[in-house]
């Protein structure tokens, strides 16, 4: 480039000389002023050939010059070839891309910062229904009108899947995920759970038919056997003592399919059916007074902190289901002398229950599955509390109809800690009817 410059340059400066001289020659200025508007005019001729090369769409075959614009446009040439070849480039990645990404079963819509439709995959048109000619930058709510979905996108949390019906078939079921990016941009993600939703229908019919069948039976066992343990004489010891223990297990049956019976319809009623404003205080202490009959022989330290005015809208018997379970459960596993703290507060986050004990802890790594049916980080546990398993599937359930959501925190050797968050909107802000 410098050399081509520097020949311009001699060009320039010949040409000056030889007008220059051809002036004297004559004794005229003329040929100088003609030697430059000369060169002017061809310089002004090549620019205007630049700018139409420039402007047209095809950059290849630049106009024929020589000397420094002749390198110009050789070297402009090469800048174009090379953009051409990253575009290329950047056109067939962006096109594997979307192949990649409509060849996935799941579907794949990107919404921008104010929520309209930017692209979307091909799982999209078949399970959303959209339309490639006529959806392209409309808003997603507009396309999906499921109020949860609406709901869901509004609250802005997705830390949990929402799942709704599809909207083009009811009878197909879209579980959905959501991940920002960028300026309050969105990528969503859908795939089809029909089939496992069905499957997980289908166990809770089992359950709750199974259970259901049960009862009867059950009752008819028990009543017997009370019959029974009434009329074997003491003298028969070892008849006695197997009796006691067939009620026994009986009782313990009776109990789980009690649970389960509950866990059932939490699981497939709507929440709220009865919805109360329930006095929190005089609940939690009856089940105070209950769980220190309960722990009569460990001689455990029971203090509750609950103001006299707490109150709650909620379904008085769910919500007694589960804060019994959690009572019940520190009584069960805390140690003879231990301490038992029921506690409720409010604030600007709603309402909140802790229950706290002083007892055997849990190791942290289980607590992730504390709410799954019949788990138990510690099996030994079964034989001494008697319990069905099941008692914080049900916490979890009831919260969960109640807006709310079950914190547990704990650690081995110095107790655990319960509590149940109730949303601000569960508050009741004047006295009202009390319930339970």
């Amino acid at each position: 480039m410098k050399a081509s410059l520097a020949k311009e340059v001699n060009r320039i400066a010949g040409l000056i000389a030889l007008a220059a001289l051809t002036a004297l020659a004559v004794g005229h200025i003329w040929p100088l002023l003609v030697g430059l508007v000369g060169y002017i005019f061809w310089s002004t001729r090549q620019l205007f050939s630049l700018y139409s090369w420039l402007v047209r769409d095809d950059h290849t075959e630049p106009p024929d010059s020589i000397g420094l614009w002749g390198e110009f446009y050789t070297r402009l040439e090469h800048l174009f070839q090379k953009e051409r070849r990253a575009q290329e480039n950047l056109q067939s990645i962006i096109h594997r891309a979307q192949q990649s990404v409509n060849a996935l079963e799941e579907v794949v819509i990107l919404i921008d910062q104010h929520g309209y439709l930017e692209y979307w995959n091909a799982a999209a048109e078949r399970y959303m229904g959209f339309n490639p000619s006529q959806d392209l930058g409309q808003p997603l709510t507009n396309l999906v009108r499921h109020p949860g979905f609406t709901e869901y996108l509004h609250r802005a949390d997705f830390r949990e899947p929402l799942e709704i019906p599809s909207p083009v078939n009811d009878n197909r079921i879209l579980q959905f995920r959501v991940t920002e990016f960028g300026v309050g941009e969105q990528l969503l993600m859908a795939r089809d759970v029909t089939r496992i939703h069905h499957l997980e229908q289908m166990r809770k019919d089992f359950v709750a038919n199974v259970s259901h069948e049960l009862k009867t039976p059950l009752t008819v066992l028990k009543g017997y056997l009370e019959t029974l343990l009434d009329t074997v004489p003491e003298e028969q010891p070892r008849l006695r003592r197997a009796l006691t223990q067939m009620e026994s297990q009986s009782d313990r049956m009776e109990a789980l399919v009690t649970d389960l019976l509950l866990l059932s319809r939490l699981e497939n009623t709507d929440a709220d059916n009865d919805r109360q404003a329930v006095a929190v205080h005089g609940m939690l202490n009856r089940m105070r007074e209950n769980a220190q009959a309960l722990s009569a022989d460990k001689h455990h330290q029971i203090e509750m902190d609950v103001p006299t005015e707490a109150r709650l809208v909620a379904n008085p018997a769910e919500l007694e289901s589960a804060f019994g379970n959690l009572i019940t459960n520190a009584v069960k596993y805390t140690p003879s002398g231990g301490l038992i703290r029921i506690q409720w507060w409010q604030d600007e986050k709603g309402a909140h229950l802790a229950v706290t004990d002083n007892g055997l802890g849990i190791d942290p790594a289980h607590i992730p599955r504390l709410t799954e049916r019949f788990y138990r980080p510690d099996n030994s546990r079964v034989t001494q509390t008697g319990g069905t398993g099941l008692g914080l599937a049900i916490v979890k359930h009831v919260m969960i109809r109640h807006n709310g959501k079950l914190d547990i925190k704990s650690e081995l050797g110095k107790g655990s800690t319960f509590t149940c968050h109730f949303p601000p909107e569960r508050l009741v802000n004047r006295p009202t009817a009390v319930a339970g």
